[in-house]
């Protein structure tokens, strides 16, 4: 069992098209059709299930793709490592981003990464907090900026936190409630109310939060956009809750943002798997100076 042949077996069931995969691995297809029979025949299981219009990992497929992450990204972290002992970093750096990630020190950071390391290819992916966690766990993302869940982090990941904030309630401007100092969660009972979605990371702090006050928690609309919660409330829609970090939040005049009591903190972190599975780029990245990152 070789290497590039697991490259090829990932690219597959990533791609699920052997056609693409040849594209990705900048192969022609007939050698990744023959790899692959070599390795089911090596295995003694098919890997796949292909019909005439899709491919699909089998349940032996299914079986080897925690094996074949590991080994690949195994092989690529000591390539960069010894990149890196030269002086000439270089390789591969995936990282997922959910919300809010322009609020926090990432951009910056890259910023600097990129000056120092130019050898370095970055690779960003859009996703919720749900989507980018399962990924960062199973290798295919190096790290992730996710919401910190009310009850903390799996101690299988090490993280660093790069947004404290609280969820506030965007009131239009003209509404009464736009005044006050502070809204209690009683008094959003039966109000609509425009937060985000199921799969958002800060959706089990409001849960959390309304089920400690004994509030019913009923959103009327949800979606993960600021942006579009902050044109709902203008158009008189409801009310949103929301980060009060988000510049979106705080520099429109047709909206006003107001404290709830209690208070909602929650964290945003760059997470990634902590012991030996860091990568050379990501090492490279977490050693930046702060000051030189962020400033």
């Amino acid at each position: 069992m070789e290497v590039r042949t697991l490259q090829y077996f990932l690219a597959v069931a990533e791609e699920k098209s052997f056609t693409r995969a040849a594209a990705r691995c900048h192969v022609a297809q007939p050698a990744i059709s023959q790899q692959i029979r070599a390795l089911e025949r090596e295995l003694g299981e098919a890997l796949f299930e292909r019909d005439s219009r899709s491919v699909r990992l089998s349940a032996a497929g299914e079986a080897l793709m925690p094996h074949a992450r590991a080994v690949t990204a195994s092989v690529a972290a000591a390539k960069a490592e010894f990149a890196a002992r030269s002086g000439l970093l270089t390789g591969n750096l995936s990282l997922g981003a959910a919300d809010g990630v322009e609020h926090s020190g990432l951009p910056g950071r890259l910023g600097a990464f990129h000056r120092q390391y130019p050898g370095v290819n970055v690779h960003l992916v859009d996703g919720t907090s749900a989507s980018l966690v399962p990924q960062v766990r199973q290798g295919s993302l190096d790290a992730a900026f996710v919401a910190v869940p009310p009850d903390g982090l799996d101690t299988g990941f090490g993280h660093r936190v790069l947004i404290r904030d609280e969820i506030v309630a965007v009131v239009a401007a003209g509404r009464p409630q736009a005044g006050r100092s502070e809204l209690s969660l009683a008094e959003l009972a039966g109000l609509p109310l425009i937060t985000y979605g199921p799969d958002s990371g800060l959706r089990p702090h409001l849960r959390a939060a309304f089920d400690t006050a004994g509030v019913p928690f009923q959103p009327a609309y949800a979606t993960n956009h600021v942006a579009l919660q902050i044109e709902l409330v203008a158009a008189g829609v409801g009310i949103a809750l929301a980060g009060a970090a988000a510049h979106r939040v705080t520099g429109d005049p047709r909206v006003r943002a107001v404290p709830l009591t209690p208070r909602i903190p929650y964290a945003k972190a760059l997470i990634w798997r902590a012991g030996p599975h860091t990568s050379a780029p990501l090492k490279a990245l977490l050693a930046l100076p702060s000051a030189e990152a962020d400033g």
